[in-house]
């Protein structure tokens, strides 16, 4: 996929195209020195990572002024969603330091007035206010996903979760420690993944 392509799949502006095309470079600039994404995705990064991530765009509530990302890494899908979501509060969290230092380096780069890079791990994090949405990627089971969010929610967050192929064990699994409504959407990249959309999410008594 180019990033025409990706342009014309999910429908985003020239200006936020032109963001994107600044984070790709950086991208691509820091993983010859850094393993960012696996080298084995590169060559397919606009279908495989930003188009993975852009799906979640259409997803958030229209309100949503605040995101949480929780394990950004390589801005999958933080930095995507701050692009196409400017006018929401977008924080990205990373205890890497060199992948937070990417984060802060390709945010710059896009010229993202929206984002904020906190170098820290999850449960250390204190946020001023619990945000509007959370949302994560390739990051650790779902159990342990909303034991991480559940620091930072608040009673109306919602979450967006990019999950595999093993989904169902995961929310199987997750439904001994928690309560909470599951909304599956189809991944558009891949038949086994999906996107979990989590609401009115308590640990389980």
């Amino acid at each position: 996929m180019t990033p025409e392509e990706f342009a014309a799949e999910t429908n985003v502006s020239r200006e936020t195209l032109d963001r994107l095309l600044e984070m790709d470079r950086v991208l691509t600039d820091w993983s010859e020195r850094h393993n960012l994404i696996a080298r084995s995705t590169i060559k397919d990064r606009w279908h495989r990572h930003f188009l993975d991530s852009a799906q979640v765009a259409p997803l958030l509530p229209e309100g949503a002024k605040s995101i949480a990302d929780l394990g950004s890494g390589a801005g999958f899908p933080g930095l995507v969603l701050a692009a196409m979501r400017p006018k929401a509060k977008v924080t990205l969290i990373e205890s890497t330091g060199k992948k937070a230092a990417f984060l802060t380096a390709a945010g710059e780069a896009m010229g993202l007035r929206n984002l904020k890079v906190i170098p820290a791990r999850i449960e250390s994090v204190v946020l001023s206010a619990p945000p509007d949405v959370i949302t994560a990627r390739a990051l650790a089971r779902l159990d342990k996903l909303l034991g991480y969010g559940a620091g930072i929610q608040g009673k109306s967050t919602r979450y967006f979760l990019l999950k595999g192929q093993d989904v169902e064990v995961e929310l199987t699994e997750a439904a001994k420690s928690w309560t909470m409504d599951v909304t599956r959407h189809q991944s558009q990249t891949s038949p086994d993944a999906t996107i979990l959309e989590i609401g009115n999410l308590a640990r389980a008594r």
